[in-house]
């Protein structure tokens, strides 16, 4: 058997685990970046002690509580607090100060992992005066990630990076004051914590939510097939306000995509863009 009919049995194989994910548990990664999800299989595999694909899908099949540890090994979770210090300083600057006479303010940040951008962002309203009026809807489709996000504790020994972070984004406090320190870890403050409503969501196969002033959807769409791209930015465009902002990852962007023309750059460099004002329904999302 030569390796092209090999990397096409596999190919099919790993179709056949994601068609089995998805009409098992409702998760839809069929349409995710082919040479990432081969890796991300691979891995798991590997970590779990099988050797073959069609082992991984009688698992997935028959063990519900194995598909929670595979789901962890397909999505990845890695972020940390004011990730990208130019991008929260944007927001800071040029942002924020947009969304001063809106009422109330409502946030989506999709793809929020354990949570440490989602308090990032709670921080940045708090020092602007206008924590009363915004709610965070911080999801992700991960209840692992999310049972941490809602704790809201993290390794004290990460505080000094995120120090470092918060302080080069143009913080205006000590960051200390925003957390306590207790046996090694660090508890976010409640008054961020009441602000942030966490929930399960799964961007590609759920509903959206509606009337969002801001989104931020960061380096999570990387690793999307251009089709699934587009399929989410409609869902995005479509709860965004008119004059909202939507917020990507620095690998990603609106540029060639169908809705590319509803929006403006705000800044291209941090992929920030705003929801045109459209004439024709200029009434829409009226607080």
């Amino acid at each position: 058997m030569g390796e092209i009919e090999i990397s096409r049995n596999e190919k099919l194989e790993i179709d056949l685990v994601l068609q089995a994910v998805y009409a098992k548990y409702g998760y839809d990664f069929r349409n995710y970046a082919k040479a990432s999800i081969r890796r991300r299989v691979r891995h798991s595999m590997e970590k779990h002690g099988l050797p073959r694909i069609c082992d991984l899908q009688h698992k997935l099949i028959y063990d519900s509580a194995f598909f929670e540890q595979f789901l962890l090994d397909l999505t990845v979770n890695v972020t940390e607090m004011f990730r990208d210090p130019p991008f929260f300083k944007t927001l800071r600057e040029k942002v924020i100060p947009a969304l001063q006479d809106v009422t109330p303010i409502k946030i989506w940040h999709a793809g929020c992992a354990t949570g440490e951008e989602a308090y990032s962002i709670a921080i940045l309203f708090q020092e602007a005066g206008m924590a009363d009026r915004v709610r965070i809807y911080a999801t992700d489709a991960n209840e692992a990630v999310l049972a941490v996000a809602k704790k809201g504790i993290y390794a004290l020994d990460h505080m000094r990076q995120y120090t470092t972070n918060y302080q080069k984004s143009g913080g205006i406090a000590s960051f200390s004051d925003y957390y306590t320190s207790r046996y090694g870890n660090a508890i976010m403050n409640q008054k961020l914590r009441k602000r942030i409503v966490f929930s399960d969501h799964n961007l590609v196969t759920d509903d959206v939510f509606g009337d969002m002033d801001l989104i931020l959807c960061r380096n999570v769409m990387i690793y999307f097939s251009r089709e699934l791209q587009e399929r989410v930015f409609e869902k995005f465009t479509q709860c965004l306000c008119a004059g909202g902002f939507l917020c990507l990852g620095t690998k990603e962007s609106i540029r060639y995509s169908s809705i590319s023309g509803k929006y403006e750059t705000l800044m291209d460099g941090q992929r920030i863009y705003r929801k045109r004002q459209d004439p024709e329904h200029s009434d829409e999302c009226i607080k």
